[in-house]
This record gives structure tokens, C-alpha cells and sequence, in this order.
């Protein structure tokens, strides 16, 4: 069961999305350096988020961190690219063209993709440090993340017009 701490991680992930891809606007009112700082925390809470719900023993932490840790350094590459995505969004919303959209979409499916290939290629991985159960429990959380992640970004962007 996802503890109370797993919905405080969940809401400061969700802010940290809305507040580093929320467009230009926001961006230019936000110093560099203090988005680094709350990526930062954002990556240490759902660290602990995980590891708090994972329950894992000392053998089991020690081989499932460090490909955790890879495989958190490529989520993170795609999670900006959809950032990216949603700031070409947010600068071409009012003037977007057939083409434009047509691009935005492509990326869109693009990323969705490159997730899966990630969870796909990251399974067997897994598979190897920790049991089933255990894989399918942190397979859980990620996705519990990412679907509140995706909800938040969906509920914020207005409909192509």
C-alpha cells in the first residue's frame, strides 16, 4: 500500500511538472538554478517514495539502486523532451498550423513510445535483483507516478482548436 508520504511526492512531482513545463512565461520568472534545486528534490522524494514502498533488504537495495539510477537518468532524458514538447505547444498555441500539429503529435507518440521501450528494456533488468512481486510493486509505483504526471499535464493543456 502507498503510504501518505507516496501522495506528498506525487503532488510535489505534479508541481515540479506543471511549474518547469507551464511555458516561456514561467520560465522567464524562474531562475535556472532554482528549477535545479526542486528537480533535485523531486528525484530525492521519489527516491525515497519508492524505497519506502518497495521494502527492500540490504542484498536486494544494493543491486536495485544503481539500475534504478540508470534507468531514472533515461526517464529523465524523456520527461524533458516532453517538457520541450509542451513548451513548442504552448509558443505555436494560438497560431498552430496542420504541420505544426501534425510534428507536435508525432513527438507526442514518439515519446509514449520511447516510455514503453524504456519499461520494456529495463524489465529483465529488474527481474534480475529482485523478485517478480517485487518488480511488478515498483512497476506499480512508476506507473502510479507517471499516470498522475500525465493527468495533471492533460488537465492543464486546452484542447487543439
Amino acid at each position: 500500500m502507498i503510504k501518505n508520504m507516496g501522495m506528498v511526492f506525487i503532488g510535489l512531482a505534479v508541481a515540479v511538472m506543471i511549474i518547469g513545463f507551464a511555458g516561456s512565461a514561467a520560465a522567464q520568472n524562474t531562475p535556472a538554478d532554482n528549477m535545479d534545486i526542486v528537480r533535485e528534490k523531486v528525484r530525492t522524494d521519489k527516491k525515497l517514495f519508492i524505497a519506502t514502498n518497495m521494502q527492500l533488504t540490504e542484498s536486494e537495495a544494493k543491486a536495485f539502486w544503481p539500475i534504478y539510477e540508470a534507468y531514472q537518468k533515461k526517464l529523465d532524458k524523456l520527461v524533458e523532451r516532453k517538457g520541450k514538447l509542451i513548451e513548442k505547444f504552448a509558443a505555436n498555441y494560438e497560431t498552430l498550423s496542420d504541420d505544426t500539429a501534425k510534428s507536435l503529435l508525432d513527438t507526442d507518440v514518439s515519446i509514449d513510445s520511447d516510455y514503453q521501450k524504456l519499461r520494456q528494456f529495463y524489465l529483465p533488468k529488474f527481474r534480475g535483483v529482485l523478485t517478480d512481486k517485487k518488480v511488478a510493486r515498483f512497476y506499480q509505483l512508476e506507473s502510479k507516478i507517471h499516470a498522475v504526471i500525465e493527468f495533471e499535464i492533460a488537465r492543464r493543456i486546452p484542447l487543439v482548436q
